[in-house]
């Protein structure tokens, strides 16, 4: 009887051990970069491409910066708080004219975004910020006005728009009849409204002057969520003649555009560093 239990006893720490083995042998077998040991998966590679549509190497790119980009913020005891968080939510609510309930409602339908997951994201977004400003802060200078107004003459396009937009809007709780009438314009549903307006460009708010702007005559605009809850598309009928901003109107905006080329060259030059130096390992990057 003693015998019995003993070899019982054996069969099972030999599965324990089979199955330990294993589920580590899986593990490594998914395991496809170590950034400073710390793993990139193979199941990450593949999300990213099918979120980004982008090439292996550029994906590989990207992940390797993000690793490098959080550890740089658990390094550097870089925290951002709840508080922070909703404030950045109140903000971007109020941009698109919304309450925040409205835009948790909007994003939801419109991205598939759930409260918890917005509320990440933008966590994400503002820890980012704070490393890059780190980063960046002392090394940056401010343009100059020479700066300010040869990107003034280079970027015409940019400070140009047309003051006022003939438009039909679409609109409907339920997305699926939007999208079908902006496929095919002579499907009617009593689900859909429409209403022709005249919108001056003063009038709008950035966001959508600039998809308005983009968008051709003749052509739909994307659906985007509107501030009632509901979905709308702009059918863009018309287009006035484009007026340019004036230089001085515009030079904070100018200044904002140029330290953001800054600031992006800074922190690339200084991540380009950071990877050189690291101890990053290609394990593989496919399954087989």
């Amino acid at each position: 009887m003693l015998y019995l239990t003993r070899k019982i006893i054996m069969i099972k720490t030999l599965f324990l051990l089979l199955f330990v083995n294993f589920t580590y042998a899986q593990m490594i077998d998914g395991v496809a970069i170590l950034v400073k040991k710390e793993p990139i998966t193979l199941y990450d590679i593949q999300q990213e491409m099918s979120i980004s549509n982008q090439p292996l190497n550029k994906v590989v790119d990207n992940l390797i910066r993000k690793k490098l980009e959080a550890q740089e913020i658990k390094e550097r005891h870089i925290k951002v708080d709840s508080q922070e968080v909703y404030e950045d939510i109140k903000n971007m609510a109020a941009q698109n004219n919304m309450s925040v309930s409205q835009l948790y409602t909007a994003m939801l339908r419109s991205r598939g975004l759930s409260e918890k997951d917005l509320k990440q994201k933008v966590k994400e977004k503002i820890l980012s910020q704070k490393l890059f400003s780190a980063i960046a802060f002392s090394k940056m200078s401010q343009p100059t006005q020479e700066d300010e107004k040869d990107y003034y003459k280079l970027h015409q396009e940019e400070f140009s728009f047309y003051e006022n937009f003939s438009v039909i809007v679409y609109s409907s709780a339920d997305k699926n009849h939007l999208q079908e009438k902006i496929d095919n314009p002579m499907f009617y549903s009593p689900q859909v409204h429409s209403e022709s307006v005249d919108i001056p460009y003063k009038k709008l708010n950035p966001k959508i002057a600039q998809i308005l702007t983009n968008t051709p005559v003749d052509r739909f605009t994307p659906i985007i969520p509107s501030p009632n809850g509901l979905f709308m598309s702009f059918y863009v009928k018309k287009k006035s003649q484009k007026s340019t901003m004036e230089f001085e109107k515009v030079k904070a905006q100018i200044n904002a555009a140029l330290m953001q080329e800054r600031r992006q060259q800074v922190l690339n030059d200084y991540f380009m560093r950071l990877r050189m130096n690291a101890d990053i390992q290609i394990i593989r990057l496919s399954k087989t």
